[in-house]
Formats: C-alpha cells, sequence, structure tokens
C-alpha cells in the first residue's frame, strides 16, 4: 500500500478543501472570528445611530418650531400668511413627517448589514454548546455559579483562592443565567438548572420593572422552570413557593394555577418528599471523574512529593548530529509512564507559522467509536493535519521530532501533524492515545498501534488545560513552546495502562497544540522489544 492510502483519514483531510464556518464554539479561533462579525455589526449600528439621530434632531427642530406657533398668543391664523403656513403643514409637511422613508430606509440598511454577516453568526447549537461550557467549567474547577455571575472565577465555599482574574471583569445578566439554567432544564439536568435559575430569579428580581431590548425571557419565565426544576428534584414546598410568587405578576395564567393546586394537594397527602442534594450527571459515564477533577484544580500540575526524587533535568542529543550543536532542554516529568518534557522545543515564530496554516482547514474534532469516527461533547475543540510538505516550517519541525524522539517519522510510520484549537471550556476527557481494540480505525492504516506522542503546546493559556494523567496521579500544565513525550505501549507491545490521560477545560485564554503520533511498524530495531515480559 502506498504511503498515502496507509496515512488513511490523516492523508485524506489533509487534501479536503478549507470547511464551511463549523461550530464557533469549538475553538477559540472561530469565537476570535466571531467578534470581527459583531465588530461589523457595531458600525452598522453606529452608522444607523448617527443617521436616526440626524432624523430626530430634524423631527426636534420641526416640533419647536410648530409648538412656538401654538404657545405664542400673538399668532393669529387671521395673518394669511400663517394660515397659508397652517394648510400647508396639515397637507403636505405633517404627513411628510408621519410618513417619512428616512425611518424605514435607516433601518432597511441596519437590516443588511446583519444580512451580509448572518450565515457567518453562531447558531443555536453554539450557544447551547456554550452555556454547557460554562457548567463543565463549573464542575470541573469547583466554581461558585453566583461567582460566575459576578464575573469571579472562585471555588464554593469560603477561603479558596481566586483561579482566573480576568484584567476587565465582565458580569453575566439575568437573562444570560437563564439560558444556561434552561440549557440544562431542557435536558432534565435540575443538579444544573437549580443554581442558575437561582441566579436569574435572583437578578431579575433587581431589575423588576425595567426593559431591555436585548432580553429574550423575564422573571416570570425564571420562576416557572425555577419552581418546575424544584418539584422534579423533589421540593415541592418551594416549588409552591416559587409558582405563587410567579402568580402575584401573572395571576391569570391557568397553567401555573392548577400547578399551585397540584402542589397544595401533594404536601396535604403528606411531608414534602426531598431526595437531599441532587446528584451531578455523568452523561459520559467516566469512571476517574473525581481523579482527573482534582488533577485539573491542582495547581501548575503540582507533583506528588514522592515522585520528586526520580525526576532530572538535562541537554540531550540523543545520538543525532541535527541536536549537536542546540541539544534538546529536556524535564522527565515522570518514569511510569515514561513522561518528558522538553522546553523551548520551538519558536514564537513557529508555533504562529504552524498556527496560520492550521486555521483555515480546522474542522471539528472527532473521536474513535468502534469503527467509525464522530464528534463527541467530550473532545470539544478544532483539528487539522499538515503534512510536511505544507511548509518549510513543518519540514523542519518533523526533523527535530524525530531527532528528539530518535524514532522513524516518515509515512506510513507515523501520521500528518494534526494541530488542535480547543473551545469555549475546550477538553478531552480520560482516553487513550493507543487503540485498545482491533476494530479501532488507527489499525486501518497497516503500520500498527500508536507507540508513542509528542504534543507540542503552541501557545499559552490563562487558566486551566493541563495535560492530566489520571492513573498515574499527576498533570502537566500547558508551557508554550515546550513539548511533552509519553510512550503509549510497552516495549512487549501492549498498551500502556497509565498513559490513560485527558486535557483539562481550558478555564481562560486560546489553547494550541500540535500533536505527532507515532505508529510501531518502522520502530522495531529504534525500539527493540525487551526481554523481561513486564518490560
Amino acid at each position: 500500500m502506498g504511503a498515502l492510502g496507509a496515512l488513511g483519514l490523516g492523508a485524506l483531510l489533509a487534501l479536503l478543501p478549507p470547511p464551511a464556518p463549523a461550530e464557533t464554539y469549538t475553538a477559540m479561533l472561530s469565537v476570535r472570528r466571531a467578534l470581527g462579525s459583531e465588530g461589523r455589526l457595531l458600525r452598522r449600528l453606529r452608522a444607523y445611530l448617527r443617521e436616526e439621530s440626524a432624523r430626530l434632531r430634524r423631527l426636534a427642530r420641526f416640533y419647536e418650531k410648530v409648538q412656538a406657533l401654538h404657545q405664542d398668543p400673538k399668532t393669529s391664523v387671521d395673518n394669511p400668511l400663517l394660515a397659508f403656513s397652517l394648510i400647508k403643514r396639515l397637507h403636505s409637511d405633517w404627513p411628510n413627517v408621519i410618513y417619512s422613508e428616512e425611518a424605514t430606509q435607516n433601518t432597511q440598511a441596519l437590516h443588511d448589514g446583519f444580512k451580509e454577516v448572518e450565515q457567518n453568526l453562531p447558531g443555536a447549537e453554539d450557544l447551547d454548546g456554550a452555556a454547557r461550557a460554562l457548567m463543565r467549567l463549573q464542575d470541573v474547577y469547583a466554581l461558585s455559579v453566583k461567582g460566575m455571575a459576578n464575573g469571579v472565577f472562585q471555588r464554593a465555599g469560603a477561603g479558596w483562592p481566586t483561579l482566573y482574574s480576568p484584567s476587565q471583569p465582565v458580569s453575566l445578566s439575568a437573562d444570560d443565567c437563564f439560558h444556561v439554567g434552561k440549557v440544562a432544564y431542557d435536558t432534565g439536568d435540575y443538579y444544573h438548572s437549580i443554581p442558575w435559575l437561582e441566579e436569574a430569579v435572583s437578578l431579575f428580581r433587581l431589575s423588576y420593572g425595567t426593559w431591555n431590548p436585548e432580553d429574550r425571557s423575564s422573571l416570570e419565565d425564571a420562576l416557572d422552570h425555577l419552581a418546575f426544576s424544584y418539584f422534579m428534584a423533589g421540593n415541592i414546598s418551594h416549588a409552591l413557593s416559587l409558582s405563587r410568587e410567579f402568580l402575584h405578576y401573572d395571576p391569570s395564567n391557568q397553567r401555573v394555577v392548577r400547578n399551585v393546586a397540584k402542589y397544595k394537594k401533594l404536601l396535604e397527602m403528606g411531608p414534602a418528599v426531598s431526595t437531599g442534594p441532587l446528584r451531578r450527571p455523568n452523561s459520559t459515564h467516566l469512571q476517574s471523574r473525581d481523579t482527573y477533577e482534582e488533577l485539573c484544580q491542582r495547581p501548575a500540575g503540582q507533583l506528588i512529593l514522592e515522585h520528586l526524587p526520580h525526576l532530572s533535568c538535562s541537554y540531550e542529543t540523543n545520538g543525532s548530529p541535527y541536536l549537536l550543536l542546540q541539544p534538546a532542554k529536556k524535564e522527565m516529568v515522570q518514569t511510569q509512564p515514561y513522561v518528558a518534557l522538553y522546553h523551548d522545543f520551538i519558536s514564537d515564530a513557529e508555533a504562529e507559522t504552524i498556527k496560520g496554516l492550521a486555521g483555515p482547514w480546522l474542522q471539528r474534532s472527532v473521536v474513535a467509536s468502534g469503527e467509525k469516527q464522530q464528534k463527541a461533547e467530550y473532545r470539544i475543540s478544532q483539528s487539522a493535519w499538515l503534512k510536511d510538505t505544507a511548509d518549510p516550517v513543518v519540514r523542519a519541525l518533523e526533523q527535530r521530532m524525530a531527532a528528539v524522539t530518535g524514532l522513524d517519522l516518515r509515512p506510513p510510520y507515523a501520521e500528518y501533524l494534526q494541530v488542535v484549537n480547543y473551545g469555549l471550556g475546550g477538553h478531552y476527557e480520560p482516553h487513550f492515545d493507543h487503540a485498545t481494540s482491533r476494530k479501532s480505525p488507527l489499525y486501518r492504516m497497516k503500520s500498527g498501534n500508536r507507540i508513542a506522542t509528542l504534543m507540542i503546546y503552541l501557545s499559552e493559556v490563562e487558566a486551566g488545560g493541563s495535560t492530566a494523567f489520571i492513573y498515574a496521579n499527576f498533570s502537566v500544565p500547558v508551557v508554550k513552546n515546550a513539548a511533552l513525550f509519553w510512550w503509549n505501549l510497552r516495549r512487549n507491545g501492549d498498551g500502556d495502562g497509565d498513559t490513560l490521560h485527558a486535557g483539562c477545560p481550558v478555564l481562560a485564554g486560546d489553547k494550541w497544540v500540535a500533536n505527532k503520533w507515532i505508529h510501531e511498524h518502522g520502530q522495531e530495531f529504534r525500539r527493540p522489544c525487551s526481554p523481561d515480559p513486564r518490560d
């Protein structure tokens, strides 16, 4: 089989044309593009406000002129000139004012500006995905919902340090909180809907009676959804209290009237039954969730002390002439599994070039599902594949990776370089890079399993985004321009269970990585089998 056929999916994706606008929330590059679209809308709105302000000033002058005539006691229609001007105003001036097309033209220009960018704007799936991202950050970093609504990223409870302090704090509106809560509500997730709807109700109460043109929900909406959430959670008395408050604002709503009667009857039948604290849903059935989240919360990838004596830093040439003049800066992160971090592996200019090459080709990342590949909520990012012929920078990087690892990276012994941009709360829950089933699409390459991974951090992040090794109980923070290397397989060819790892959600920042997956075939004499079957 030729090299192209052997590389399978990676090769095919590398030949595809640039994708149509993808899910905005799944890559921060797409979010930044959305910011550009809003900038264009702002310019249109500014022009609309300018034209409308000028029109309204002209209307004000007309009003003041006519009002002055009505208030002047000396004004008399006995004067033929005043009589003429009155008749003219009523015949033509007032119709011109009332039926002026200027306001319609101004509004039409605003509508046309919106249509120019409409196809590039986020859709309903993006809005729901962004809401789920906030709930993911809430869960993994144990954040306070009230704190998040106020722009504070701090763990729930007293005494915890702030995880991230934005230079310009941004708070959420009542309508914002309502939407996050409703996304959870619509899926029957009352664990998340209750705190977000509680915050929405609190904020709506503070601003009740005022109207914001951008809001699509109201205090009544929030009370209605929150009451039912509490009912489904078993807290009937609180559901009754909230429903009664709803009727204070909308007493004619017969559905809520029936709900009140229902709740009262249930309470009369016996004491309100509550199941206690709601359990958080585990939609992906993640068995190692607690360990995963503890590692993500661990400051700066903090290691357990007993591991430290085994670690070291060194300059490495790996027997390669390529590294003689500039040895690799190697930090041993862990010995079992073998994980090494190579500092300053790539320059800022090279990282920017690779991101620029990949940007136009990014599309939603997929995961293996049996013999197929599909999108999944437990992996939120976009990715693209770069061949070494894409640019001299990629070719030089391939040579550097081969020198540092000592492995054969020529097709079909390694996959093309995969460049990944994480999205809003972007993450990749615990997984293995190597195939755990012979039915995996990885075996279509006919070059064996993934023996090793080299992951390059192309950017820095402000908070979150660590790489957590679950069973080995350590995490590695994002180190810009560094490369993280580990063996996926033992020397006997079996998968190393200790390499179960995850990409923690990005709390703040724009995370880019480049992955190089190296396969077994071609490495027989570069990493030979060990006489010890346990190795």
